[in-house]
């Protein structure tokens, strides 16, 4: 079995790792993340969705670097949940959700996990949450994982 889980660092990805790795002990998994390149972002800025950075490729180096430190250590924490684990970092086609779905196909994964909120925010008010898209358009097996609640 080969799980595919979506990981952004937030507490809901690290809940979604945390409870594949207990129901899916010992199994094969690649931990992705995916990120944005600045120029898509700027693009969804023209058209208003979000502000206008300016940038150059080393700004984009700088996050794939950092967004491959995210995926490693999503990994780390998956194998410590008792997963054979693999990070993977992309940056996305057209938008996360689309990515997750694309990897997962290109992998065959048996399973997609996810968290139910992740770090997209306000993006993700105005175009939908990711985990909701990859629910709606993957070809295979989506396990969707509610975050822990706090007590405010």
């Amino acid at each position: 079995m080969t799980i595919l889980i979506a990981y952004d660092g937030s507490d809901d990805a690290k809940a979604a790792i945390a409870f594949a790795g207990r129901q899916f002990p010992g199994q094969q998994a690649v931990v992705l993340t995916v990120w944005e390149r600045l120029a898509m972002t700027t693009a969804r800025a023209s058209a208003g969705l979000m502000m206008t950075f300016d940038q150059t490729g080393v700004e984009d180096e700088a996050v794939a670097e950092a967004m491959t430190a995210l995926a490693r250590q999503g990994a780390e924490l998956a194998r410590q949940a008792g997963l054979e684990a693999t990070p993977r970092c992309e940056p996305d086609s057209v938008a996360v959700w689309s990515t997750i779905v694309d990897v997962a196909d290109e992998l065959d994964a048996d399973l997609i996990v996810t968290g139910t909120r992740g770090l997209g925010g306000v993006r993700s008010l105005l175009l939908g949450s990711t985990s909701d898209r990859v629910l709606h358009h993957a070809r295979r097996p989506v396990l969707v994982v509610p975050g822990t609640e706090k007590d405010d």
